[in-house]
C-alpha cells in the first residue's frame, strides 16, 4: 500500500470517527463485492458535493453490493480529482462533473446524494426529484422554513424516495431508548434538554478577501447565495458559521438532537421559542452565527431546552452532545455512545449505560436503498417530512435569536404571530437563481 493510500485511509477514519461512525472504510474489495450482483440489479449513484459528508455518505452506500457509483460532482476540481483518483485505485470508474445539472441529465443515474452546503440543498433536491432521481439529502434540509416547505412539496409532486441524513434515526440504541421512555417509568416529563458542546470547533480568525484557488468554480459554489468576494473562512467546512449558507450549530447539530427530543415527546411544533446568545467565546472571530446559544421551546406541559457552545466539551452530564428526558422519577440520558437512566433518589432503579452497537450511517443507507427498491415510503427512517419538521423547529430558534424577541407559532397558518419573524421565513435567492416553484 502506498503512503498516499495510507494517509487517505487514516484521514477518512478520523473524519468518520468524529461523526461517531465506524472507522472501517473497506475500499479494498469493493469492486470485487459488486461483481456478485447481476447487472439488472444495479442501483447507480451520483454524488453532489464530495468534500465532507458527501464523501462519508458515498463511503457508506458503496458497502451495499447492489450499488455502484457512476458520477462525482464538485465545484472544487482539486477535491473532485482527488476523489476520482481514490476510486480509480480500486478499479472504480466514475464520470466527474462540475455542474450538477449535467449529472442530473445522465439517465443512467438512479440515486443522487446531496452533500453540498446547506444553501444548495433545496434547489438540488427539487431538481433531482424533477429529473426522476431518488435522493439522499444531507441535513439540515434547507436554510429557511420556506425551503423546507418547497422540498416537501417536491417529494410529494414527483413521488420520489427522499431520505434525510439524520442517521441517528437508524441507530438501534436510540430506538431502544425511546421505547423505554414510552413505558412511562420516568414519570411525568417536564423538561427535555438537548445540546451540542463542540470543543474541537474553535475560533476562526479574520482573513482578508482574495482570489478563489485555482480549480474552484466560486460562482457555482455561491449559487443562490449573495454575491461576495472569495474568503477562505467561508469556504468548505466553515461555511456553516455564516448566515448566507447555513445556521450555525443550531441547525448543524440541532437537527440531530432536537429531532430525538421531538420524537420522544411525540410533539409537532412549539407554541413559542426564545433564544439568547452571541459571540461570547470569540467576539472578534470571523464567524457570524453565535458560538454560545440557549433556546427555550414552549410546548404543552413541558419545555425543551437547546444549548450549544463552541470550543467547550463538557456539556450536561459530562457529554459533548445529547438529549435528556427529565421526569418525576428519573432522567434518561441519550447520546451517540449509548443511553442510561439516572434515578431521582429511590423512586426508580438506575439503568447502566446501554452502549451503541453498529454503524448508524450504514444502517441509514441500507434503509434508503431498501426503500428505493420497495417504493414503500413509509419504511423510510427519516423522510423529507421528518427532516422538514425538525429543521423548521431549529429555524424558529435562529429566527428568535436574529430578531432578539420571543416568537410564537400559528400552526394553522404555518406562520409566526410576529411580522418581524415572518420576514425571516423566506429564502433569499440571488445571481439569477430562483426558489423552486413546486
Amino acid at each position: 500500500m502506498s503512503n498516499d493510500r495510507r494517509r487517505f485511509l487514516k484521514s477518512s477514519s478520523y473524519a468518520l470517527a468524529g461523526l461517531g461512525l465506524s472507522t472501517v472504510v473497506p475500499w479494498e474489495g469493493l469492486a470485487k463485492s459488486k461483481n456478485s450482483v447481476g447487472a439488472n440489479g444495479k442501483i447507480n449513484v451520483g454524488v453532489i458535493g464530495i468534500n465532507g459528508m458527501g464523501w462519508s455518505d458515498l463511503s457508506s452506500i458503496m458497502k451495499i453490493p447492489e450499488v455502484q457509483v457512476l458520477g462525482l460532482c464538485d465545484v472544487d476540481e482539486n477535491v473532485l480529482n482527488r476523489r476520482k483518483l481514490e476510486l480509480a485505485k480500486d478499479g472504480i470508474t466514475a464520470t466527474t462533473y462540475v455542474d450538477y445539472r449535467k449529472m442530473l441529465d445522465n439517465k443512467d443515474i438512479d440515486v443522487i446524494i446531496i452533500g453540498t452546503p446547506d444553501h444548495w440543498h433545496c434547489l438540488q433536491m427539487v431538481e433531482a426529484c424533477a429529473a426522476g432521481k431518488d435522493v439522499y439529502v444531507e441535513k439540515p434540509i434547507g436554510n429557511s422554513i420556506q425551503e423546507c416547505n418547497a422540498m416537501v412539496a417536491a417529494q410529494q409532486k414527483y413521488n420520489r424516495v427522499v431520505q434525510v441524513g439524520q442517521w441517528q434515526r437508524s441507530v438501534p440504541h436510540f430506538v431502544d431508548a425511546l421505547n423505554y421512555l414510552r413505558t412511562g417509568k420516568l414519570g411525568k416529563i417536564r423538561t427535555v434538554k438537548t445540546w451540542a458542546y463542540q470543543g474541537w470547533m474553535t475560533n476562526i480568525e479574520t482573513k482578508p478577501d482574495g482570489v478563489a484557488p485555482a480549480g474552484v468554480h466560486y460562482d457555482m459554489w455561491l449559487g443562490p447565495a449573495p454575491k461576495r468576494a472569495f474568503n477562505p473562512n467561508r469556504f468548505h467546512f466553515n461555511f456553516r458559521w455564516f448566515w448566507d449558507y447555513a445556521g450555525g450549530l443550531m441547525t448543524d447539530w440541532g437537527v440531530h438532537c432536537i429531532d430525538y427530543g421531538l420524537l420522544g415527546m411525540d410533539s409537532k411544533f412549539p407554541k413559542s421559542a426564545i433564544a439568547i446568545g452571541g459571540k461570547y467565546a470569540y467576539p472578534d472571530g470571523a464567524h457570524e452565527t453565535p458560538d454560545t446559544l440557549a433556546t427555550v421551546y414552549e410546548f404543552d406541559g413541558y419545555n425543551m431546552i437547546w444549548e450549544h457552545a463552541q470550543s467547550i466539551n463538557n456539556g450536561p452530564y459530562g457529554r459533548d452532545h445529547g438529549i435528556s428526558f427529565i421526569g418525576n422519577n428519573g432522567t434518561l440520558v441519550l447520546d451517540r455512545g449509548g443511553w442510561e437512566v439516572i434515578p431521582d433518589t429511590k423512586r426508580m432503579e438506575a439503568i447502566r449505560l446501554q452502549p451503541n452497537k453498529g454503524n448508524g450511517l450504514d444502517f441509514h443507507m441500507r434503509n434508503f436503498i431498501d426503500v428505493v427498491k420497495s417504493r414503500n415510503m413509509s419504511d423510510l427512517k427519516c423522510s423529507i417530512q421528518a427532516g422538514a419538521h425538525v429543521a423548521t423547529v431549529c429555524q424558529m430558534g435562529n429566527i428568535s435569536y436574529k430578531t432578539g424577541d420571543k416568537v410564537s407559532w400559528d400552526p394553522a397558518k404555518s406562520r409566526f404571530n410576529e411580522e418581524k419573524a415572518n420576514a425571516l421565513l423566506s429564502a433569499s435567492y440571488n445571481n439569477g437563481y430562483q426558489l423552486p416553484k413546486v
